[in-house]
């Protein structure tokens, strides 16, 4: 019985670790049980990337596509291409894909046409706005996979609406189970706040990286916002996504951080955890973020018109704000007046999110779906 991980993205890593130490830990219940994890390439920095491995202490991939960078169209037609040859080669009982990006369709897509059991973490979330494509492999991805695993009551609920039903269990969100294990050592082991001087100040974390952050439109007014935002702080520090990074260089070429808005490059994810944990606010357009802000109870401002985490929205400690400088700001003044005790979000949010026992109902659905029979396509086996 083998499961194979399709991952090719920060958000993917950090949820991978925890479903990786519960396969581990099932298979002294069950010796045949083995797993395999093939990386896309889709983030190819080091930064964003191979760093994570080491960090979280992930097993190492048995292939690396090495995708990189294109167009969704180019990226996820090479993905395709190189996952088929990959389960082909590597024969699994399951695949199992994470998340919303294109490593994720490109892995439903490549199992189910070969017939392949496949089960999607996260499914379900919805932020209904086609205009994002990671809402549209969301929704793609969810009505190819045989099992849907819904990390809240709303996935479930938006999976019933669209006739899932049938294939979807609630689980739990296997990012708490990251953020509950990683935050501790995190706090012990990282030294971002002295690296960046924040010891002892008040400071926001911002991140910017999405696709529709960064058109011509849309990121003028959004870095504006963030050098507003920098007033009410003693720093914001705004680590560099490289996609944002040409973004600049193409739309803002005459940009300049401001005297309290700190950029740095890329960071890993024990030094994420400290600088939310230690934050005044958080103010992003990353799903992950918020939701890793609202697990540790620390205020966040999300950079967008939406957002799939709603149970963030409902508890008081995530406002949505915009793209507009001028709403921005009013969310951020919205946000420092009225979120909740740190204490008290992150209580609801362990509430929400499964208290950290997601990965281990994650692996015992697919041992039950591994378990299943199932049709393979004649070639693969």
């Amino acid at each position: 019985m083998r499961i194979l991980h399709v991952v090719g993205a920060r958000p993917q890593f950090v949820k991978l670790g925890p479903v990786a130490r519960a396969v581990d830990a099932a298979a002294q219940q069950v010796p045949a049980l083995r797993q395999d994890v093939v990386h896309t390439g889709q983030h190819y920095d080091p930064s964003l990337s191979g760093r994570f491995f080491d960090e979280l202490g992930l097993p190492r991939p048995a292939i690396d596509l090495g995708v990189g960078s294109g167009s969704h169209g180019v990226q996820t037609g090479r993905m395709l291409a190189g996952l088929e040859q990959a389960m082909c080669d590597l024969r699994p009982s399951v695949v199992v894909v994470y998340g919303d990006t294109n490593s994720t369709l490109a892995g439903a897509l490549a199992a189910a046409k070969l017939g392949i059991p496949v089960a999607h973490v996260e499914a379900g979330l919805r932020s209904f706005n086609r205009a994002m494509p990671e809402e549209i492999n969301r929704v793609a991805t969810d009505h190819v996979c045989d099992l849907l695993l819904a990390p809240t009551d709303a996935a479930m609920r938006h999976l019933e609406r669209e006739g899932l039903a049938a294939r979807a269990t609630w689980v739990g969100d296997v990012m708490a189970d990251a953020v509950l294990l990683e935050a501790g050592r995190a706090l012990q082991s990282s030294d971002a706040l002295s690296r960046h001087g924040l010891e002892g100040r008040r400071y926001a974390l911002a991140t910017l990286h999405r696709a529709e952050s960064t058109t011509a439109a849309v990121l003028p007014g959004l870095m504006q916002a963030l050098s507003d935002c920098a007033r009410h702080f003693d720093l914001v520090l705004l680590p560099m996504h490289p996609r944002t990074e040409a973004a600049l260089r193409s739309h803002c070429p005459e940009w300049r951080a401001p005297e309290r808005l700190k950029v740095c490059a890329p960071l890993g994810h024990p030094d994420m955890l400290r600088l939310v944990q230690g934050a005044d606010a958080v103010l992003t357009d990353s799903g992950g973020l918020q939701k890793e802000a609202f697990l540790l109870g620390t205020p966040c401002l999300t950079l967008r018109t939406e957002t799939e985490w709603v149970e963030s929205v409902a508890a008081g400690g995530n406002v949505v704000a915009g793209v507009a400088p001028d709403a921005i700001a009013a969310a951020l003044t919205r946000l420092r007046t009225q979120a909740p005790p740190r204490a008290a979000l992150a209580a609801q949010a362990a509430g929400c999110y499964g208290a950290g026992q997601a990965a281990r109902r994650i692996v015992a659905a697919l041992i039950g779906l591994a378990r299943e029979p199932h049709q393979q396509e004649a070639g693969h086996g």
